[in-house]
C-alpha cells in the first residue's frame, strides 16, 4: 500500500465504499482488513468511507479537514513543499532550552505563519527547541489541542499543513529546532470516528480524559502501527525534530513490548536512516527513569517532564500549600529535587495517599534527561482562573524562578510570555458547537479544582469566547513606558540566556556533580554546578554572602541589580531579599 492509496483499515465491516466527489467507488477488502479503492490520487481531492452504508466519514488518517473533523477528508501532497533544510543537522537536547507555545494564543493572529514571524525574538532569549501544542484537528475554531481527533491533520485555523512546513521550514533557517506536543493516550469528545472503522479504544479501561486507545487487546497491532506512522509523520514528512508525547503513565500496555519502546526504536531507526538526531520526551507523572533508562532495561526515550521541580520552587515562592502543593512546603523539597532530579522517589505522596517514585541512580543520571519550568500550559491553565505566576510574585521573585530554571543543571522550558512576565492569563478554553458538551467539560473542570481546594465561582466559562481573548499575549507589554518592568524582565532573561550559552556541555554531567546548601530558617539555598555557582535568597531581609558555606568567583548577574538597570558589583558582599546571584566557581 503506498502512501498516496485510497485505503483504510476496517476489520469489522462488511463493506467499504470510496466516496469522492458526487461519485462511490467499491473498495476491496483484504486478509489483513485494510480495504482498498483502485481510484486515481491527486492533491486537493475531498473524499470520505462508507462503513456499511453509514457516512460518509473522514479518513482515520486523514491528511486535511477543511471543513472541520465532522466534514470530508482533503488529499495533502506534502511533495509540493520546497524545502530549505538540506543542511539541517539538528540540535542536541543536553544544551536545550525549551520555548513552549500555544499557536491561537501566541500571536494575535493566532497563525503558523504569524508565530514564524516571532522567531527572532525565541533567538534572542536563548531558545533552541520550539515546543508547540497539539495543532492536529479538533472540533470547533479554538481548543488547546487536547481534544483533537484527527490526529494526522493540522487545524486549519492555523494554517493547516502547508503553513506547518513552512513553519518548521522557517525555525530551521533561524537555528531553531521543533517539537511537537503529541496525544496518543485518549482521543476528544467530538469528532472521533475511529471506533466506525476498527477497535482502536479499550472499552474496558479509561483515564481522565476517556476511554483508553486499544494498545494490547484485539486488533492492536494496527493501532500501535497507526500510532507510529503518526510519530514517523511528524518527524519525516513535516522534518519536525521530536516529539513531546503526552501523560504516558495514561497509556495501558500489558504487551512484552511497550509502545514507548515500540516508538523509540522505530525513531531511532529514522535518526540514523536521516543522520538527524530526533527526540522523544515523555511527559510522565510516575518519576521513574524507565522512560530514558535504554531499552534492554526501560523504554530508551531522550527524557521526561519533572513536575516535582515545578511544585518545589512554586511552593517556596508563592507559599501556596494546597492540593499537591502540599509535600513541597520547604527548602529542604527544592534542595532535594536540585540534586536528586525527583522530591517523591520512594516516598509518600500526601495528594496520592500513597508511595511513589522511583530514585535515580545520581552517578548516571544526566540532569538534561529532566525537563523542567516554572510554568507550563498545565501549570497555569489547569489552574482556577489560568493565572501566570505574575499575578502573584514581584519582579524579584520571578528573577529566582527563571535563574533557577535557565541555570540550574536540568533541561529548561519556558511557557511563551514568561520572558517579558507577560501579565495575560492562559486560561481554559474551548469551542464545542455542542452546549451539552460545553456544559459537561466546564463541570469537569470545576469538579477537578475542588480537589485543589481552589474557589470554583470565579471559574471562567470555557465556552465564552471572551476567555480565549484573554489568553492571548499581549506583545506590546514588552515596550509599554506605563510598566518598564516587562522590559527589564526580558533583558534579565536574555542575560541568563547568553550565561547559559558559555556552560560546559550537559552531557558530561551527572547529578552527583550538583551541590546544593539551604537553611530553612534564613531561608537561603545554594547551587554549585559545573561552571557557575548560583546563590539564593529566599527571605525578607538582606544576606551576607561571607556567611554562606561556598567561595563566589567572578560575578555575573545580580537579579536585584539586574532588574533596576544597575550593574552587578564586582565583589558583592550581600544579597538584596528575594534577589539571586550568578556568579563563576571560585
Amino acid at each position: 500500500m503506498a502512501e498516496n492509496d485510497f485505503a483504510v483499515w476496517a476489520p469489522r465491516a462488511n463493506r467499504v465504499e470510496l466516496v469522492l466527489g458526487d461519485v462511490t467507488h467499491p473498495m476491496s477488502a483484504g486478509d489483513d482488513g485494510w480495504w482498498t479503492a483502485e481510484v486515481p490520487w491527486s492533491a486537493g481531492l475531498d473524499y470520505g468511507y462508507l462503513v456499511d452504508g453509514e457516512g460518509p466519514h473522514p479518513d482515520p488518517r486523514s491528511r486535511r479537514q477543511p471543513a472541520g473533523v465532522h466534514g470530508l477528508s482533503r488529499t495533502d501532497d506534502p511533495a509540493g513543499q520546497v524545502w530549505h533544510d538540506d543542511g539541517w543537522a539538528g540540535l542536541p537536547i543536553d544544551r536545550a532550552e525549551i520555548y513552549e507555545l500555544h499557536l491561537g494564543t501566541f500571536t494575535p493572529e493566532g497563525t503558523l505563519d504569524a508565530a514564524a514571524a516571532r522567531l527572532g525574538h525565541l533567538r534572542s532569549i536563548g531558545v533552541t527547541h520550539v515546543e508547540l501544542l497539539p495543532v492536529n484537528g479538533f472540533n470547533g475554531t479554538h481548543n488547546w489541542g487536547y481534544d483533537g481527533v484527527a490526529w494526522f491533520t493540522v487545524h486549519e485555523g492555523y494554517g493547516g499543513p502547508e503553513a506547518y512546513r513552512r513553519f518548521v521550514d522557517a525555525c530551521h533557517a533561524a537555528g531553531l529546532a521543533v517539537i511537537q506536543d503529541v496525544v496518543y493516550n485518549h482521543l476528544g469528545p467530538s469528532g472521533n470516528y475511529l471506533p466506525v472503522f476498527g477497535p482502536y479504544l479499550d472499552d474496558a479501561s479509561s483515564n481522565t480524559w476517556g476511554t483508553s486507545v486499544n494498545l494490547d487487546h484485539e486488533g492492536s497491532p494496527e493501532v500501535r502501527r497507526f500510532i507510529i506512522d503518526n510519530a514517523l509523520m511528524w518527524l519525516e514528512t513535516y522534518h519536525v525534530d521530536g516529539l513531546r508525547l503526552d501523560a504516558v503513565h495514561a497509556l495501558v500496555d500489558s504487551s512484552p513490548v511497550h509502545l514507548l519502546a515500540e516508538l523509540a526504536a522505530a525513531v531511532d531507526l529514522l535518526s540514523e536512516r536521516s543522520g538527524v538526531k530526533r527526540l522523544l520526551i515523555a511527559e510522565s507523572d510516575l518519576n521513574d527513569p524507565v522512560m530514558f533508562t535504554e531499552r534492554d532495561q526501560g523504554y530508551g526515550l531522550d527524557g521526561q517532564w519533572s513536575d516535582d521541580f515545578h511544585h518545589a520552587m512554586h511552593v517556596n515562592l508563592t507559599g501556596e500549600t494546597s492540593g499537591y502543593y502540599a509535600d513541597f512546603d520547604s527548602i529542604g523539597a527544592l534542595a532535594k529535587v536540585l540534586e536528586r532530579g525527583f522530591f517523591h522517589d520512594g516516598t509518600y505522596s500526601s495528594f496520592r495517599g500513597r508511595m511513589h517514585g522511583v530514585e535515580l541512580d545520581r552517578a548516571a543520571t544526566a540532569p538534561w534527561r529532566l525537563v523542567v519550568a516554572s510554568q507550563n500550559h498545565d501549570q497555569i491553565g489547569n489552574r482556577a482562573i489560568g493565572d501566570r505566576l505574575t499575578a502573584t510574585l514581584d519582579s524579584d521573585s520571578l528573577a529566582i524562578a527563571a535563574a533557577l530554571t535557565l541555570l540550574g543543571p536540568f533541561t529548561p522550558m519556558l511557557f511563551m510570555g514568561e520572558e517579558w512576565a507577560a501579565s495575560t492569563p492562559w486560561q481554559f478554553f474551548t469551542s464545542h458547537p455542542e452546549p451539552e458538551l460545553g456544559e459537561a467539560t466546564a463541570k469537569g473542570r470545576i469538579g477537578e479544582f475542588a480537589r485543589m481546594g481552589w474557589d470554583e465561582s470565579v471559574v471562567p466559562d470555557p465556552q465564552d469566547p471572551e476567555t480565549f481573548e484573554r489568553s492571548k499575549l499581549d506583545w506590546g507589554e514588552i515596550d509599554d513606558p506605563a510598566h518598564p518592568e516587562h522590559r527589564s524582565m526580558l533583558e534579565f532573561y536574555r542575560r541568563l540566556a547568553a550565561i547559559r550559552a558559555e556552560l560546559p556541555p550537559g552531557d558530561a554531567v551527572r547529578l552527583e556533580d550538583i551541590t546544593v546548601g539551604f537553611s530553612e530558617e534564613r531561608r537561603w539555598l545554594t547551587l554549585e554546578r559545573p561552571g557557575l555557582v548560583l546563590a539564593l535568597n529566599l527571605g525578607d531581609s538582606p544576606l551576607e554572602l561571607g556567611s554562606l558555606p561556598v567561595r563566589f568567583g567572578e560575578s555575573l548577574v545580580d537579579s536585584h541589580a539586574a532588574l533596576r538597570g544597575r550593574p552587578t558589583p564586582a565583589v558583592p558582599v550581600e544579597l538584596a531579599s528575594k534577589s539571586v546571584l550568578v556568579t563563576r566557581p571560585a
